[in-house]
């Protein structure tokens, strides 16, 4: 599913920016993208915690074989140190199966969520262990498709930042967000053009 605002989002940030006006021409004809699949969503968003794109993308490989079908019953069949034979950590074997536990007892209800504000489904969210505001943006981004998610947190943005604007110069959180006011409301267009920049294939989770 590709998100219906974009059009729009990338006219008005090429408008009146730049940046966005050279990154939209430099990526033609790809977006952000839905799975369609919250639980593989957030177990995605997990995987990839505090590592890079790459090895990210390998260990999500090895899981998904372990695992065989990315399922909240699947996980939880699957032994422990299976999963860690997949190259994660113990710490995130345990979250994966703590959210697992909440998918399977519904004790996240996703059919709140279109009804919901961004900050509310974070708070919802916040609750299962391992999932903290970024892993809850990415799952407003890449889930959710919520336009205006600005993930600060993001090492990937705060580098795309720096480069465009100050010349790759470290700038100060603050600093970073004075500029980011500018994207609403489109800020996930903008962060999604940014990461581009940087890396050219598309990050889907």
């Amino acid at each position: 599913m590709v998100p219906d605002y974009w059009e729009q989002a990338c006219r008005q940030l090429a408008r009146r920016d730049p940046v966005f006006r050279k990154l939209v021409k430099a990526y033609p004809g790809i977006t952000l993208r839905s799975r369609g699949d919250a639980f593989q969503t957030l177990t995605r968003a997990i995987v990839g915690q505090q590592i890079s794109v790459k090895a990210a993308d390998s260990i999500w490989l090895r899981f998904v074989s372990a695992v065989e079908v990315v399922k909240p019953g699947h996980v939880l069949k699957c032994e422990s140190d299976a999963l860690r034979a997949t190259g994660l950590s113990a710490r995130k074997v345990e979250y994966l199966q703590d959210l697992a536990r909440h998918f399977k007892d519904k004790l996240i209800e996703e059919k709140r969520w279109p009804e919901m504000s961004d900050n509310d489904i974070i708070a919802d969210l916040v609750r299962v262990k391992g999932i903290g505001r970024w892993s809850a943006e990415m799952f407003l981004i890449f889930y959710l498709l919520r336009p205006d998610v600005m993930p600060l947190d993001d090492i990937g943005l705060q580098r795309a930042i720096q480069t465009h604007y100050n010349n790759g110069e470290k700038l100060t959180r603050g600093e970073m967000q004075a500029i980011a006011e500018a994207w609403r409301p489109w800020s996930t267009v903008a962060t999604w053009y940014l990461w581009r920049s940087l890396d050219p294939v598309p990050v889907e989770y």
